[in-house]
């Protein structure tokens, strides 16, 4: 008797399994929403706000009184409640590393790239298997590298990090000695990236100190000292392809691969080193998911990394895993060929549109890149960093930031935080369409002080 009632609640079980996923489905297969439109609805009105092109509205904006939805954010020099009023006299903000040059891109993959996440998505501190790190994301970075060609990763242990803000000073702690009577040098080649020296002097910690240039370390005899060497390729700022000046038993290097995208750079080879670290921010725009990740060659040096982040953060945000995921899943259905065209064509344009008006000037200059050949593109490309160095050349221009904001209301970034001379900004050419071609008038303006109108 309690065998057949045992089976009776089985079947209806299954008839009601197989009743929900009937009802689940409309006439031609398609799913019938339920808990999701909503979400979706709210979305794509959201998104369906135009702003005039020149800004966006978001899920997340402020809402303002009297207003149904989010209200727009404005590009740089624009306002209003539409972003339709222009404001010539703004100052043009060329400042900040901000990848919007692929929003575009992004908008074309509206439906391929869109997530709906469930409330109750990944609530644990932890994945199934108890760790922070999801593998199937692992397992689609380790295929992207491999398609692109950019890093070994075979044999490879991956940390993921905070964007590669958090990871570079996790790796300088997972290379610095334990219980030293001398703790690590921290050093990178000038010019080179700020928050290097920032981050390593805020933790202030005993077993590793920020010393500046490499160049100083070159011809030292001290064995005992360890040394840890910044190595960014492509550089931030002048995007040169950087390679380790120091070597031997006691320097161990961190190699800063943010920019090694056929975006910005050809790639002659796959990077092959003990530590390497990548940003999501730089592959596909996406800075504000604050996603990143490490290579690393030695199992001691991924366990002391893997301890830092679960420490300081206990692992990266499982929604920003998820969207990551969702993104490389994008690039790959092309085989990365539809972002990094994108991305190498937009860039490619504008530093040429830059360096024909900067060539023609006397007063000012820009860094040399050559062009190289490029494995994944399998061909000889030209150059398309993510920034200008700019120099200022007269020799009374000495600070060559004030000078941009006096003479032409430039916001450039000075060449004294990348431990330069002041001759030097950089100037990002990575910002919207609007930044971008607000900035080239401005140093068209420049340009034409010197000998005339040029052509942009």
């Amino acid at each position: 008797m309690v065998k057949t009632q045992s089976s009776k609640r089985d079947l209806c079980l299954v008839c009601s399994l197989i009743l929900n996923i009937f009802f689940l489905f409309k006439v031609g297969g398609e799913w019938n929403l339920s808990w999701s439109k909503r979400a979706a609805s709210e979305a794509e009105a959201v998104a369906a706000i135009s702003c005039s092109g020149h800004g966006r509205a978001y899920l997340d904006g402020l809402v303002l009184d009297g207003n149904e939805g989010p209200a727009c954010e404005c590009n740089t020099c624009y306002g209003g409640p539409d972003c339709s009023q222009f404001f010539p006299d703004c100052a043009v903000n060329a400042d900040g590393g901000d990848p919007l040059f692929l929003e575009p891109f992004w908008m074309q993959q509206a439906a391929s790239s869109a997530l709906l996440v469930a409330g109750w998505h990944r609530m644990s501190y932890s994945y199934g298997d108890q760790s922070t790190i999801s593998k199937e994301l692992e397992r689609h970075i380790r295929k992207l590298h491999d398609i692109v060609g950019n890093a070994a990763t075979e044999g490879r242990y991956v940390v993921f990090g905070a964007g590669s803000t958090q990871l570079l000073n996790a790796a300088v702690y997972a290379l610095s000695p334990d219980n030293s009577s001398s703790p690590a040098r921290v050093v990178a080649s000038i010019p080179f990236y700020p928050v290097y020296e920032l981050q390593t002097d805020i933790f202030n910690s005993v077993d590793f100190q920020f010393q500046g240039d490499t160049s100083l370390w070159k011809n030292k005899s001290d064995s005992d000292t360890e040394v840890i060497e910044f190595v960014t390729s492509p550089n931030n700022p002048d995007g040169q392809l950087n390679k380790a000046v120091l070597h031997g038993p006691n320097v161990k290097a961190i190699h800063d691969h943010a920019y090694y995208w056929p975006h910005f750079t050809a790639i002659p080879a796959p990077a092959d080193s003990d530590v390497m670290i990548f940003t999501l921010s730089k592959l596909t725009g996406h800075a504000g998911s604050r996603f990143g990740w490490a290579i690393i060659k030695d199992k001691v040096i991924y366990q002391r990394m893997v301890t830092y982040i679960g420490l300081n953060t206990m692992g990266v945000s499982r929604d920003s895993q998820l969207r990551a995921l969702k993104l490389i899943k994008v690039v790959l259905a092309t085989g990365g060929r539809g972002i990094f065209e994108f991305g190498h064509e937009t860039m490619r344009k504008r530093w040429e549109k830059m360096n024909k008006l900067i060539s023609t000037s006397k007063r000012f200059s820009l860094q040399k890149l050559m062009p190289k050949y490029c494995n994944y593109f399998q061909k000889i490309r030209g150059a398309s960093p993510a920034y200008a160095w700019l120099k200022c050349e007269k020799q009374e221009d000495k600070h060559c930031y004030a000078v941009l904001q006096a003479v032409a209301n430039i916001t450039g970034r000075q060449g004294s935080l990348f431990y330069a001379e002041d001759r030097y900004v950089r100037l990002s050419l990575i910002r919207s369409q609007d930044d971008f071609d607000l900035l080239l008038h401005k140093v068209n303006e420049l340009v034409v002080g010197e000998e005339g109108p040029q052509i942009m």
